[in-house]
C-alpha cells in the first residue's frame, strides 16, 4: 500500500494559501484502488488546478472527503471548484454559525442574540458559508471535523482541534460582539524583524514560545494520515494552542515520532504559529548534526521577500529537529511512497540552515 501528497503552488508573486491532494491505497494497480482526500482548496483558480490534478495524476473523478481547515479565503475559495468539478463523497468543515447559542452566553447583555451571531458569522465567514451552502445543494454529507473524527480503519484522524478548544475560539471570530483585535499585520511584524537580526546555528536557536495567531487560524484542523508504518502530518494554519492539543492526540494513540514522513509547516512558515516547545513535542528535540529524517513543506508565494513567509526562524527551527523545509514558491511539490513515477518532477534542494535570522 502506498500514498503522495501534492501540494500546489498557490497565490502567484505575493500571495500564500493551501490546495492540496492526496491518495493512498493500492496507486500501482489498473486502475488504482485508492482513498482520495482534498485538504484545502486554495483561491478559486487553485481549485480548478486540483481538479485537472486529481483527473490527470489520480485517474479519477472521485473525491471520497473533501477538508477544509479553516474559513479563511486562501484556503477555501477553491473547494467550490472541487466541489463543482468532482464527485465528492464527504465535506468536513466547521460549521461556526451553528455555534451561536455557545458564543451568545459569553456576550448576554439584552443586545447580544444567538440569531444575530449567527447572522454576523454567516456574513463575516461568506466563502465558508458559501461552501456549506453547495454541499448542502449537492446532497454531500457535511461532518464537523473534531479531535477524534477518523475514517478508513483510522487511517485518517483528526487530530485537532477539540469541540472544547474550537468553541473557546468562536468569541474571537471576525463578525462575533467583542472579536479581539488581530494579531501584527505582516507588513508591521516585517519592519519590527529589521531591528531583531541574531544570529543562528544548529545549536542556537532564537525562536520564541510567545506567537499568537488569529482565532480562526487557531481553529484549523490538525490530521494525521497513517500508511504502513509511516504518516502525514497535515497543520492548515494552526496555532501553538492546537499543535499543542495535536501533540496530546499523538502522544495518545502512541504515534512514533519517528514515523512521520511528512510534516506541513503551519501557516506558510509564519513564526506566530509555532515555538520551541510545540515542535519538540511533534518534531522530536534538537538534533546533534544535520541530518534529515522527515520531509516539512510549506505552501508559499513566489515572492517570498513580500510574505516574509516562511520565517527563517521556523525555517531553521524544523531543519535543527531533522525536518528541512521545501516550499512551493511558483511551482507544485511532491511526496510519495509506492506510487507511479512522475518523469516532468525533479528533486527539489530544501531551504538552506542560516546563520543570521532577521524576522
Amino acid at each position: 500500500m502506498g500514498y503522495e501528497v501534492d501540494f500546489l503552488a498557490v497565490g502567484g508573486e505575493s500571495r500564500c494559501g493551501d490546495a492540496i491532494a492526496l491518495r493512498f491505497g493500492n496507486l500501482l494497480s489498473d486502475p488504482p484502488q485508492q482513498v482520495v482526500i482534498v485538504v484545502d482548496g486554495g483561491f478559486t483558480e487553485s481549485g480548478k488546478q486540483l481538479v485537472d490534478l486529481i483527473k490527470l495524476r489520480y485517474r479519477t473523478d472521485t473525491v471520497d472527503l473533501v477538508v477544509s481547515t479553516h474559513p479563511d479565503s486562501d484556503h477555501i475559495c477553491g473547494l467550490r471548484e472541487v466541489l463543482n468539478g468532482l464527485k465528492v463523497g464527504q465535506l468536513a468543515m466547521h460549521l461556526p454559525w451553528e455555534h451561536a447559542d455557545r458564543i451568545s452566553t459569553w456576550f448576554r447583555d439584552g443586545r447580544v442574540t444567538d440569531a444575530s451571531v449567527s447572522e454576523n458569522l454567516r456574513r463575516s465567514l461568506e466563502d465558508a458559508y458559501d461552501l456549506h451552502k453547495d454541499a448542502k445543494r449537492r446532497g454531500i454529507e457535511i461532518v464537523e471535523p473534531f479531535q477524534g473524527t477518523f475514517g478508513w480503519g483510522g487511517q485518517f484522524t483528526v487530530l485537532a482541534p477539540s469541540r472544547a478548544l474550537y468553541e473557546s475560539l468562536l468569541p474571537d471570530f471576525r463578525g462575533t460582539p467583542q472579536a479581539a483585535a488581530p494579531g501584527l499585520p505582516d507588513t508591521l511584524t516585517t519592519l519590527l524583524g529589521l531591528f531583531a537580526r541574531a544570529a543562528e546555528s544548529l545549536n542556537i536557536e532564537t525562536l520564541k514560545d510567545d506567537g499568537g495567531t488569529s482565532a480562526e487560524n487557531c481553529s484549523s484542523v490538525v490530521s494525521l494520515l497513517r500508511v504502513e508504518g509511516r504518516a502525514v502530518l497535515l497543520t492548515g494554519d494552526a496555532g501553538i494552542p492546537t499543535l499543542t492539543e495535536a501533540a496530546n492526540q499523538l502522544d495518545s494513540l502512541g504515534v512514533d515520532r519517528a514515523s512521520i514522513s511528512l510534516v506541513q509547516v503551519p501557516h506558510h512558515g509564519s513564526r506566530r504559529n509555532v515555538g520551541p516547545t510545540v515542535l519538540n513535542r511533534i518534531l522530536g528535540p534538537i538534533r546533534a548534526s544535520d541530518v534529515q529524517e522527515r520531509t516539512a513543506f510549506a505552501s508559499v508565494a513566489c515572492n517570498a521577500d513580500a510574505t516574509k513567509h516562511p520565517s527563517k526562524r521556523v525555517t531553521n527551527a524544523f531543519r535543527r529537529r531533522g525536518s528541512p523545509v521545501f516550499v512551493t514558491k511558483g511551482i507544485n511539490i511532491w511526496h510519495h511512497r509506492d506510487a507511479p513515477g512522475r518523469d516532468d518532477y525533479s528533486a527539489l534542494t530544501p531551504i538552506p540552515l542560516f546563520a543570521e535570522v532577521d524576522d
